[in-house]
């Protein structure tokens, strides 16, 4: 990297609520990037378990700005204001970086003179009531021919996995504060439309938690799907309005209409009336579906489902969602348990202690 390239700016945006137990490795991650010249910004969102204490011990090496709670992207394009950099990192609370992440992305922008770099990631999975913790296996996000239609389609990069320059959140106007969920698919898809030069630099850059089955953006099934429906028919729309929507882009929302429906059987749905709410959720599903694309077929799907599909119809083959969903269910009760941690265990998986947070931080990879 040449030296005027490290003198560039980048600017590292934390939203937190309620992450006291994490909040502090994500500002160390921050902090001790390799790369040089970095601001770290975090913005509490209303914060009532202690965050607000934890972060106050980084001052004055972070700036920091509290207030009512008012949503993730609301601190996200908080942030942003406040913010100087010429390139833009945001990074949940709860999540922490690669040491290397911004020098090695800051490089891969300055070679390609892309708008925005990606990586790939990997979770670190936390046992439900336990100090366990494991890292699954390197998620490689990969190259994308159309990344438009991969995304409308179901793919996926996680959030800090990406670096933008910052023209390129000027142009979409930020993150969309009505969303309540799909928050991070839908502002990389609106870069993506924006017509932005994304390049992808192979290598994990960060890692992405995943503590209990409940997170703030899926604790209400109806508002989850709707907000990624809603996401969609952005995408739609914005296509549609600019001669955009071909074949292949309305099979894309099509596939990831079904992806949609597909995956709230891994929500973890409880309540007397779930399954009818679950019923309403299939059938409007399945009719945007089949509006786009009349002779849909789900492809990458189970060959039972296949076998289904092609005798009775999708509408039918849907159905076994329902199975899914109990299925899903049964495992949520299982989870996390002695016997997991056995088979893990038998697999290999190194389990790490939580207490031994601050040893196993960025050493286990």
């Amino acid at each position: 990297m040449s030296g005027a390239a490290s003198q560039t700016l980048v600017s590292i945006i934390i939203p937190c609520f309620n992450c006291g137990r994490w909040v502090q490795q994500a500002v160390e991650s921050a902090l001790n990037q390799t790369y040089p010249n970095i601001e770290v910004i975090v913005v509490d969102d209303g914060s009532t378990d202690g965050s607000l204490e934890v972060l106050r011990q980084f001052l004055p090496r972070i700036r920091l700005e509290t207030g009512p709670n008012r949503g993730g992207n609301f601190a996200r394009n908080r942030g942003f204001k406040l913010s100087r950099g010429q390139y833009i990192q945001y990074l949940d609370a709860d999540d922490y970086l690669e040491l290397d992440k911004i020098f090695r992305q800051v490089e891969s922008l300055e070679e390609t003179k892309a708008d925005v770099v990606y990586g790939d990631w990997r979770y670190r999975r936390h046992l439900r009531d336990s100090r366990f913790s494991f890292l699954e296996k390197i998620q490689i996000s990969g190259v994308h021919r159309d990344i438009v239609s991969s995304l409308l389609s179901g793919w996926w990069v996680a959030p800090a996995a990406v670096l933008y320059k910052r023209q390129v959140i000027s142009k979409v106007g930020g993150w969309d504060e009505t969303l309540f969920a799909a928050q991070d698919k839908d502002f990389f898809t609106c870069v993506a439309l924006s017509g932005a030069n994304i390049q992808y630099q192979p290598g994990c850059c960060y890692i992405y938690r995943q503590h209990g089955a409940i997170t703030v953006s899926s604790s209400n099934l109806v508002r989850w799907v709707e907000s990624h429906r809603r996401s969609l028919e952005k995408s739609e729309l914005f296509l549609a309005a600019s001669g955009q929507l071909t074949a292949e882009y309305k099979n894309a929302l099509a596939l990831g209409y079904f992806g949609l429906a597909r995956g709230t059987t891994d929500y973890d749905c409880r309540g007397s009336n779930v399954f009818t709410i679950y019923s309403k959720i299939l059938d409007g599903l399945e009719k945007k579906i089949m509006d786009l694309c009349p002779d849909f077929h789900a492809a990458d799907e189970t060959r039972l489902f296949t076998i289904f599909e092609r005798l009775l119809g999708l509408s039918f083959a849907m159905k076994l969602f329902w199975v899914r969903l109990a299925i899903r269910r049964v495992k949520l009760t299982l989870r996390n348990t002695f016997l997991l941690r056995f088979v893990l265990r038998m697999r290999g998986v190194e389990l790490l202690r939580e207490d031994k947070e601050s040893r196993d931080t960025f050493g286990s990879r």
